[in-house]
């Protein structure tokens, strides 16, 4: 019987098993194209009756076995690579929606990816329906149409910090027939694998915490393989039917398990090539080595820091799902007992030009276009990363003008904290 290995290990180990005599640590295949002795072979794979590498634009060795490794941290059956989350997000969803089709999601998630699916997917014909993830189920229920073929949320939303209600979205998105895609990309598998609470597939922006370093722009798609495409043929005739530039192949019946990330594979990436190059994976995988001994000590850091916050005068409010006092605190405890992320949104008593102040006079942490990486950061949204939101829509997304987004980093806390203080100190 096969042992189970912990996330810890398979962090360390997954995705690579080198043979007698091959590299330990996982090679960087940097090369565009594959060599075979006949034409056969070659014709093989290109009609996906042969698994193998010819072109690194659909697949390659080095990308490979680090998108097997992190569908072993999800419990996914296959994952693969892309070359930023936005683009994990895009071809999550595309990969079962075409013009005329419908999405419903949560309202609450990243500005990229609210303008993405509200503004860029209705330039391609597919509509989205935001809800308020904290709604009852009955009042979810009313945005589902016909035509709607997915559900979509983040675990922890960026950047308010809401904890999403897996186990409730899963419910709804399966009563109406259409897989829960979830980005857990904040959480990340150490914190939260959303499959165990009924999410079908799973996205990162690896950029975060996965890179962990600030060094390679990525993204990754899991699917777990429990969704029944064939039980909802109909909705999906992408996977359900034959594939006439794959001479008739049905994916569902053709890969069973495996059909949604070789659909992926196959079709959108051959079409569309967001890869990652072979460099970027390599890097990623030195992150993914050491995310179990990074993200508790980036909770822990947070934790306090959040604490301090809570205490301060000068600050208003405090969003932190560890916090007894925060409305998620609760499902927080259930979805994420160990600890969430390093990321906390506050605001300060004050005016917006207060805000800015105190970002200004941070020492220790930076003000820049990023989050959750070994170094504390901080960023205004409505200002920045939200800045294409109306006041409205930035309100609809949770984000509060005076929102401040914290990353809390890997430093002594102790310094991180002093840093603070002694910004505030200058409003």
């Amino acid at each position: 019987m096969e042992q189970k290995l912990s996330k810890e290990t398979l962090c360390v180990q997954a995705g690579w098993t080198p043979k007698n005599g091959e590299p330990r640590v996982v090679p960087i295949y940097q090369s565009t194209t594959f060599k075979y002795d006949d034409s056969d072979q070659m014709a093989r794979l290109f009609d996906l009756k042969d698994t193998g590498y010819f072109y690194t634009r659909l697949q390659n060795p080095t990308n490979d076995a680090v998108a097997a490794k992190i569908a072993a941290l999800e419990g996914g059956v296959g994952a693969i690579l892309t070359s930023s989350g936005q683009a994990a997000n895009f071809y999550a969803v595309f990969n079962i929606c075409e013009a005329g089709d419908h999405i419903v999601c949560s309202s609450t998630i990243y500005g990229g990816t609210f303008n993405l699916f509200g503004v860029t997917l209705k330039k391609l014909g597919i509509e989205c329906t935001f809800i308020d993830a904290d709604a009852p189920e009955e009042e979810i229920d009313k945005a589902f149409q016909p035509n709607t073929k997915c559900m979509f949320g983040e675990t922890i939303s960026n950047p308010s910090i809401n904890v999403l209600d897996i186990e409730k979205f899963a419910r709804i998105a399966h009563k109406h027939g259409v897989p829960l895609i979830v980005d857990n990309t904040f959480a990340t598998p150490i914190n939260c694998r959303p499959f165990e609470w009924g999410a079908d597939i799973v996205t990162h922006s690896t950029t975060k915490y996965m890179d962990g370093h600030a060094t390679s722009v990525g993204g990754v798609v899991v699917d777990s393989g429990n969704f029944d495409w064939m039980a909802h043929a109909d909705k999906f005739p992408g996977l359900t039917t034959p594939d006439e530039s794959y001479h008739g192949l049905t994916y569902a019946t053709a890969f069973g398990k495996m059909a949604y990330i070789t659909k992926i594979t196959a079709q959108l990436m051959r079409d569309l090539g967001s890869i990652p190059s072979p460099m970027n994976a390599f890097l990623l995988n030195l992150g993914l080595e050491t995310l179990h001994l990074r993200v508790p000590r980036h909770c822990a850091n947070a934790q306090k820091v959040a604490e301090w916050l809570e205490a301060n005068p000068k600050v208003k409010w405090v969003h932190y799902c560890g916090l007894k006092s925060n409305k998620y605190y609760e499902l927080a405890q259930k979805y994420l007992p160990n600890g969430s992320c390093g990321v906390i949104a506050f605001g300060l008593k004050g005016t917006r030009e207060d805000a800015v102040k105190f970002m200004d006079s941070l020492k220790l942490a930076c003000i820049v276009t990023h989050v959750a990486d070994a170094r504390t950061c901080v960023l205004h949204p409505a200002s920045h990363t939200h800045r294409q939101l109306s006041d409205e829509q930035l309100i609809e997304a949770g984000v509060a003008p005076d929102l401040i987004r914290l990353s809390v980093g890997i430093e002594n806390v102790d310094d991180i904290i002093a840093d603070l203080e002694q910004a505030l100190q200058s409003i």
